[in-house]
């Protein structure tokens, strides 16, 4: 069995091809950053499937999952799956990517890319979650953004806990969307920024260069612990 370890990162997964693509571009980067191999796997909805891969694992593996907050699958799915690897061979899972002030920062760029102005009046759209893990993860992540961005940050859902961005959304705010990957959830972002007179809608964070600066970290920090892959 090969001892070079593998990088394997893990997003949700889409039905819709562009966002899948986002974490292939994504894991691409890192690993040619960190000089190993790498795949990227999904939890659902698109192939390959995250339990499948590590299954078929013939060399140590550290999985980074490109989730921005805690919640069902990081809690229970994604250590089943890792608990799946053949046996012998290591598997070292790691947390989610947010919250970090590289989130926080990469999203201050895509706001200014957008058009907003630092400090000016600032909704965060996340996708939402029913679980109260996933709820202060991105609670902490507002703070975070509040920090990087210089003024309040108003934190809003499309789903599970928390206010409705049709709700709290008003004319001249600024629009961050907390979401990695284009898709249904993003293009709802920007339909009801637009309807509410939003004066920018951020993009996606997608393989923004802080983005992948944090895979890299916490691949690294992955491969550094005791008894690692």
């Amino acid at each position: 069995m090969s001892r070079t370890p593998l990088l394997v990162t893990v997003a949700h997964g889409t039905r819709r091809a562009g966002g899948n693509e986002t974490a292939r571009r994504l894991t691409a980067t890192a690993a040619e950053r960190l000089g190993v191999p790498a795949t990227a796997a999904y939890v659902e909805l698109s192939e390959p499937l995250l339990a499948d891969v590590v299954a078929g694992l013939g060399a140590p593996a550290v999985v980074v999952p490109l989730l921005l907050s805690t919640g069902f699958h990081v809690r229970q799915d994604l250590p089943e799956a890792c608990a799946g690897a053949p046996p012998g061979v290591p598997v070292a899972l790691g947390r989610p990517l947010g919250p970090d002030p590289l989130l926080a920062r990469a999203q201050v760029d895509r706001l200014v890319e957008a058009g907003a102005q630092p400090g000016s009046p600032l909704v965060m759209v996340a996708a939402g979650s029913t679980d109260l893990l996933a709820w202060r993860d991105l609670r902490g992540a507002t703070r975070l953004l509040a920090e990087a961005w210089g003024g309040r940050v108003r934190l809003t859902t499309l789903s599970g806990y928390g206010r409705r961005p049709e709700s709290v959304l008003r004319a001249g705010d600024a629009v961050s969307t907390y979401l990695l990957s284009p898709g249904l959830f993003s293009r709802k972002v920007r339909d009801v920024a637009e309807a509410a007179g939003a004066v920018a809608c951020a993009d996606v964070l997608a393989e923004h260069p802080l983005v992948v600066d944090l895979v890299v970290e916490r691949a690294r920090d992955l491969l550094a612990q005791p008894g690692r892959p």
